[in-house]
């Protein structure tokens, strides 16, 4: 095989040799693409080797690509008729840009990864950046001059569609979403699909100076966008494949589909038609883009912030302290109204009672009132009976005991009494209403029936000249609660409700 040697490159053979017998070393041959005949001859047997040298050894070895992707370039001018520069991706992970009239390279560019997607902007002999959506999942941006990509926007999931609309990038990617991002990577939006994305491409009514992405998913529906707003929805009879949009005969805005079943749909857009974005899909508000006028640092601030970073663990266990003796104060006071039958609830679950107690007049004749409350689910209450314990020398009663009706749950129940002041030496004292509830049932034999919930009324003496009405106090350098207006005396015992 010596003479034949002469043919090929030295650093083809060795790189040949060395895949074919293993390398000796990782530095032992640089990373040299193969071409289409060196590729074949490793895949041979080695009886067949020699009979492909000599077929193929007066032809000269061409590395040859194949390409991936491609679009358009304007060479010097942004006009619609302007002169435009091929710009191909290849998968040996090279971009090329071609001249338009002798078709040799005027620009190489090389990738990390495959491209297969391509967006273009600006012009070649002026100023351009160009945009590439690579197999690695990841987005190259590149500007003009630059061999390397100046940015990088790594993605979640493949893309599957890109598309410019002005200066944003729209992804569509496999997980069934579009996704808007600025040229240097800064991720702007995200709109969520309803099926997965087949293909993308521009709108463009340039009568309206519009420009918005159409993108055809699986479920027969394509989806026109503006940013992440819904303009419109066509459905189609099968699933769309390809889209293009432009100027067909002499119509300039007609939309050519193609579905999955080999099917061409072709729509024009009426002269007279207006996208309208109250449809878009819900997302955040505008007000959540905007950014806030955070204020600067000011000396007392960052005094504070060394502060809570020096002396944070005693600052935490000193409001861990004041919290659990929050609740212990809590629970205290909780327990002082259960033993002293101060709380207006019952304790026991058996029997679900609230009981709201209300005094009114001037004197020496109260009126007493009582709401009662059933506050189970769905079980009446039947049986119970209301006393009052009292001082007879300083009170009379004409009714000191009787029996509650039929408690419906949710319903208030008032039961009126009046009370009757025997003393004129303004002494006053409390009368206690429970003592307690006792439900007379056929259960009502054990102690654990009794509806523990009591109250307690301190009435007034007849000299307070006081006028009592709800939760409401009137008398002179006193508050009035429901009218909210404090003054220095606090309001009287026998206002609260129970």
């Amino acid at each position: 095989l010596s003479p034949r040697r002469e043919s090929h490159s030295p650093q083809a053979l060795v790189c040949m040799c060395i895949r074919i017998f293993g390398p000796t070393s990782s530095s032992a041959c640089p990373k040299v693409p193969l071409s289409v005949q060196s590729l074949r001859f490793l895949q041979l047997e080695l009886s067949e080797m020699e009979a492909f040298v000599s077929q193929h050894k007066s032809k000269s070895i061409k590395r040859q690509t194949v390409i991936t992707t491609m679009t358009t370039l304007k060479k010097n001018l942004a006009d619609e008729d302007a002169v435009s520069c091929l710009v191909l991706g290849t998968e040996n992970k090279e971009l090329l840009v071609l001249d338009p009239e002798a078709f040799t390279i005027l620009a190489k560019m090389s990738l990390p990864s495959v491209p297969v997607f391509l967006e273009v902007s600006g012009q070649f002999d002026v100023e351009f950046r160009l945009a590439a959506a690579c197999r690695n999942g990841n987005i190259y941006i590149l500007r003009r001059d630059s061999r390397r990509p100046k940015y990088c926007i790594e993605l979640s999931a493949q893309p599957v569609g890109l598309v410019r609309v002005h200066k944003v990038l729209v992804v569509g990617s496999t997980q069934e979403s579009l996704h808007g991002f600025t040229h240097k990577g800064k991720k702007l939006w995200t709109v969520q699909m309803p099926a997965a994305i087949l293909t993308m491409n521009l709108l463009e009514q340039r009568s309206r100076g519009l420009q918005a992405v159409m993108a055809g998913l699986a479920n027969g529906e394509v989806r026109i966008y503006h940013d992440k707003a819904l303009l419109n929805v066509i459905r189609t009879p099968d699933a769309v494949t390809s889209l293009c949009f432009g100027r067909y005969g002499r119509e300039d805005n007609t939309l050519i589909m193609t579905t999955r079943g080999a099917g061409l749909i072709i729509k024009i857009l009426k002269r007279t038609a207006v996208f309208v974005e109250a449809g878009g899909e819900a997302g955040p508000p505008p007000a959540q883009a905007m950014k806030l006028s955070v204020p600067r640092k000011t000396r007392l601030y960052v005094d504070q912030t060394l502060r809570e970073r020096e002396a944070g663990t005693a600052m935490h266990r000193t409001f861990q302290t004041d919290l659990y003796l929050l609740r212990l104060r809590a629970a205290r006071a909780y327990v002082q109204a259960l033993e002293s039958s101060l709380n207006p609830v019952s304790v026991t679950a058996r029997e679900p009672l609230k009981l709201h107690a209300v005094v009114q007049g001037l004197g020496p004749t109260f009126k007493l009132t009582l709401h009662l409350q059933n506050t189970s689910a769905a079980r009446p209450i039947l049986g119970l009976l209301v006393c009052f314990l009292y001082n007879e020398v300083l009170y009379a009663l004409p009714r000191a005991f009787f029996k509650v009706p039929l408690l419906v749950p949710g319903l208030s129940y008032p039961l009126e009494t009046f009370v009757e002041s025997l003393n004129d030496k303004g002494i006053s004292d409390i009368i206690k209403v429970g003592g307690p509830l006792v439900v007379h049932g056929e259960d009502s034999e054990s102690e654990g029936d009794k509806a523990q919930i009591r109250g307690i009324c301190s009435l007034p003496s007849p000299s307070d000249r006081a006028l009592v009405t709800g939760a409401s106090v009137t008398r002179p350098g006193l508050c009035l609660q429901g009218a909210g207006r404090k003054r220095d005396l606090p309001p009287l015992p026998w206002a609260l409700p129970l």
